[in-house]
Parts: structure tokens; C-alpha cells; sequence
């Protein structure tokens, strides 16, 4: 069973930066996408990066390309988040996910729908004030 915790989430000023942490256990990481979402209240949650297992594919978001670098560290079984630059419209609770890989193909932007991943963290909190 796959278990995964965020951590790294806080509160900055417009134009700062975080890192967010994914840990995951239960699971041999290599075998597994993971995406980053977020959620603001009152909005539908969104991908904002996908990571493959072996790291050689990175999808992001329009809002946050060039500014979020994803990474991982399937010896760590840790997924991190880079953000930088961040905005007011950032703010939000901030999850990781799971998805086992397989063999059927789709789309690289399918990674950053929150239907293609079945485990979930809980989430971490980030806000960005003006």
C-alpha cells in the first residue's frame, strides 16, 4: 500500500521561494509516477508536475512552468518540488500522488490529471501574500 506524506509548506512573500517534500513508503518508488497537485479553496484541484519513474520525463503546468522544478530520489523514496517566483495565485494546499506505472501509453499531459493517480497524500499548506 502505498503511503505518501508532504512536508516543506509555509507561508512567503510574493517573489519567495519553497521546497516540497514527498515521501513515500509502502511502495518500491522506481515503479511509480508521481504527480504534484494543488487546491484552492473553492477551485478544482490541478497537476502542477508529473515526474516519470526513472525521471528521464518532467510535465508541467503552463502556470508554473519555469518556475517549479520537480526532481526525485527513488533511493531517498523522496519527490521533491522546487517552486520560485511565487504569486498570490499560488497559494493553495499542495499534494502529492501516486500511480503505478504500466504499459499502456497516453498522452504526457494525462500525467497532470488527477483521475490517472488512486493514492494521495494529505497535503501541505502553501501561502503567498503581496
Amino acid at each position: 500500500q502505498v503511503e505518501l506524506v508532504e512536508s516543506g509548506g509555509g507561508s512567503v512573500q510574493a517573489g519567495g521561494s519553497l521546497t516540497l517534500s514527498c515521501k513515500v513508503s509502502g511502495v518500491t518508488l522506481s515503479r511509480y509516477y508521481i504527480g504534484w497537485f494543488r487546491q484552492a479553496p473553492g477551485k478544482e484541484r490541478e497537476g502542477v508536475a508529473s515526474i516519470n519513474p526513472r525521471a528521464e520525463t518532467k510535465i508541467y503546468s503552463d502556470s508554473v512552468e519555469g518556475r517549479f522544478t520537480i526532481s526525485r530520489d527513488n533511493a531517498k523514496n523522496t519527490v521533491s518540488l522546487q517552486m520560485s517566483s511565487l504569486q498570490p495565485e499560488d497559494t493553495a494546499m499542495y499534494y502529492c500522488a501516486a500511480a503505478e506505472e504500466t504499459d499502456d501509453w497516453m498522452p504526457p499531459q494525462e500525467r497532470l490529471a488527477p483521475r490517472e493517480y488512486p493514492s494521495w497524500g494529505q497535503g501541505t499548506q502553501v501561502t503567498v501574500s503581496s
